[in-house]
């Protein structure tokens, strides 16, 4: 089903997983409507994260940042596959609708209400990537590049060999804590 109230970015919880240190992600809901949206974020696994805010109140086109933490692992999943998942329920509310206003029962499906669910699975991304150590064809194609920038060095631009956090998304490295 194609979520009309909010949309959530990003699509998959990518989580730095660092062992014995707890790390943080984010997503970002975005009201789609000219109406409030009440929100609540559940997971398959409360005692490993810690989600600030759970529930909440998004203002028409407004948008609102949650932050998830997980707690520090104390062993290296196989192939660092997470079976872990987030549902995040969304509803309309009336215009003065607060917090305290918010309760379990807003969330529950019964006929002629709409209760949106977005379920999100958790990914694992390495936390700190190990820095590339040039292996013995990767230095002569290092050396190479080095003499062609030095040719070029009466040119007007610095050559720049890509690096592999050109990758990162800046959306993402933003939301890590």
């Amino acid at each position: 089903m194609s979520n009309t109230l909010l949309r959530i970015y990003p699509s998959e919880l990518k989580m730095p997983f660092e062992l014995k240190k707890q790390n943080s992600g984010c997503m970002e809901l975005v009201n789609k409507t000219d109406q409030h949206v009440a929100f609540k974020v559940k997971t398959t696994n409360p005692r490993k994260y810690s989600v600030r805010p759970t529930t909440g109140v998004v203002p028409p086109r407004g948008s609102c940042v949650i932050t998830v933490s997980m707690q520090a692992p104390k062993e290296i999943p196989a192939d660092y596959h997470c079976k872990d998942k987030f549902l995040v329920q969304s509803v309309v509310v009336k215009e003065r609708t607060s917090l305290k206003d918010i309760h379990p029962d807003m969330f529950s499906k019964e006929p002629g209400k709409i209760v949106e669910e977005f379920k999100m699975r958790v990914i694992y991304i390495p936390a700190n990537p190990p820095s590339p150590v040039p292996e013995e064809e990767e230095e002569e194609e290092e050396e190479e590049d080095e003499e062609i920038a030095s040719i070029d060095s009466d040119m007007d631009y610095e050559y720049k060999p890509p690096s592999i956090f050109d990758a990162v998304s800046d959306d993402i490295a933003a939301c890590l804590v």
